[in-house]
């Protein structure tokens, strides 16, 4: 089999160091995971950092659509790691899927489904806990002053980690908030700010039974400039730890299309709140390849192929955080 794997960012050469310290370190790690299949990677030609150990490196040259177009057909399968914003997953998912290719991930309806964060609430509405959710659109927006003295969080409807999240307590908050927003949509998301731990699980799917890897702990700074997601460690202990691995497995496996690695973001207060579902391999992948009992590389291949883990032990715990442009891993213990 001749498989195709590529991180937006680190394929780009996009500059960002922040976006591009998360996706060199998640392309490295996958890498390791997967060295001995036959395995291509897009990158730039200016990216310096990937480790020097792995083979069949093709540097891209061009437009990426365009190079999909003209060579995604000379492999079996293709594993991609892009974000949602700008529909740029489900894009490259759709056109991957047209060309009679595997997709290592999800189905392009399925990212669309998780893109869209209001189309997610309606899917889990009733299934799962939510947190209290409202589309807006942007030509209404003077319209809008339910506040009643408690703080909302605005977002992009179609937004990727906390790019463009606000925490707002009143309406000249609110407009200044959405000023700044940059999306696709006509429209944008408005959620109650609900009291608790960020956190994620991260998920196995053979896209019908979902299998709950881990409990993370987010490293979220709230400021008046926004929300900033500064790392997180593996795994995270809570009270209600069982609970949320419960709720993010029930939403994946109630989302048709979801496959493979699934990280699902949550609030943990008087209950575990589902907040969104990331159709795709997300940061705590490098911490879990370091104490996982397993290769969550080759785990997420087969999983596309129906094939689950029987079983799951983690051995320790991993710290990551990001510096300059780098992502620092760490093993706590």
């Amino acid at each position: 089999m001749k498989i195709l794997v590529f991180e937006y960012a680190t394929a780009l050469g996009i500059k960002d160091p922040y976006i591009y310290a998360e996706g060199n370190a998640m392309l490295n790690g996958l890498l390791d995971d997967l060295k001995d299949k036959n395995v291509d990677y897009l990158i730039s030609g200016d990216n310096n950092d990937l480790n020097n150990n792995f083979n069949n490196p093709i540097q891209l040259e061009g437009d990426l659509m365009e190079w999909l177009e003209k060579n995604i057909s000379n492999y079996d399968s293709c594993l991609v790691i892009a974000p949602e914003e700008e529909f740029i997953l489900y894009r490259i998912t759709e056109l991957i899927e047209k060309k009679g290719v595997d997709i290592i991930g999800s189905s392009s309806e399925a990212v669309m489904k998780c893109t869209d964060k209001y189309e997610t609430y309606k899917s889990l509405k009733g299934k799962v806990p939510l947190i209290e959710t409202e589309k807006v659109f942007f030509d209404n927006i003077d319209d809008y002053e339910d506040f009643d003295n408690k703080n909302k969080i605005i977002k992009p409807a179609d937004g990727v980690s906390c790019s463009g999240v606000t925490v707002v307590g009143n309406f000249g908050e609110f407009k200044d908030a959405i000023s700044k927003l940059q999306t696709e949509l006509p429209y944008f998301i408005v959620q109650n700010f609900v009291e608790g731990t960020s956190a994620s699980v991260s998920i196995l799917c053979d896209g019908k039974k979902a299998l709950p890897l881990s409990l993370n702990y987010q490293d979220i700074e709230i400021s008046e400039n926004g929300i900033n997601y500064n790392g997180g460690h593996v795994p995270l202990k809570h009270e209600i730890e069982v609970q949320a691995k419960n709720v993010a497995k029930k939403a994946v496996e109630s989302i048709e299309g979801l496959k493979g690695y699934v990280g699902v973001d949550m609030i943990l207060g008087d209950r575990a709140y589902l907040v969104e579902i990331n159709s795709r391999i997300t940061t705590p992948y490098v911490a879990l390849k370091e104490i996982l009992n397993l290769n969550l590389g080759k785990a997420i291949l087969d999983s596309i192929y129906g094939e689950l883990p029987s079983k799951v032990n983690l051995n320790g715990r991993v710290s990551f955080y990001k510096e300059e442009n780098k992502l620092i891993i760490k093993k706590l213990e």
